[in-house]
């Protein structure tokens, strides 16, 4: 975090979330048990200014009006973390992948160490790490606990399904769909 970031906390459907942001942009999305938290203190002050698009694009994702996000992002990480997190900036909306998948577009990763980098992901849901799965589809960690990646996972599907866009994408592969965001390593 930036000396100069500073915070807030919503409450939504899924949950107690506390918003994190610096001058440069959005860096941390944490639910109330997040995996690799931060030290609270690092979050800043607490005041609401800058919150406003984050909100109301998080409220319009929850209703399905919403697919990705269009935010100012300074997500902070090691550079093979960033490299991982662009990729899962790129998965579709209601479509899911596998560590293995993104291991193999990035040379020489492992299934292991991509876990690992989504595992530190800061900013849950505008970073949908929620639609990586274990291999055969198999829901594992998520930071915010598996019965948010489920609610997550089937809200998108819900969506998706409403909209009549589930067989869309049926040769998917990560490197296809881009998403904004800044990233720095």
């Amino acid at each position: 975090m930036s000396d100069r970031a500073w915070h807030c906390v919503v409450e939504n459907p899924l949950g107690r979330l506390t918003l994190v942001r610096d001058e440069a942009g959005l860096c941390g999305l944490y639910f109330p048990h997040h995996w690799y938290r931060p030290d609270p203190v690092t979050f800043g002050p607490c005041r609401d200014d800058g919150f406003d698009d984050v909100i109301s694009q998080l409220d319009q994702y929850l209703v399905g009006a919403r697919t990705g996000f269009e935010l100012p992002l300074n997500v902070h990480g090691d550079p093979f973390q960033a490299a991982v997190w662009r990729l899962v900036t790129r998965i579709p909306y209601g479509v899911t992948t596998t560590y293995g998948a993104l291991a193999a577009q990035i040379d020489g990763a492992t299934a292991q160490q991509v876990g690992a980098a989504v595992g530190r992901n800061p900013l849950s849901v505008i970073v949908p790490c929620h639609r990586v799965v274990g291999q055969g589809g198999k829901l594992t960690g998520y930071a915010g606990g598996i019965a948010r990646k489920r609610f997550l996972l089937e809200l998108e599907r819900d969506h998706r399904r409403a909209a009549g866009a589930l067989s869309d994408l049926p040769g998917w592969t990560p490197h296809e769909s881009p998403r904004r965001g800044v990233y720095r390593a």
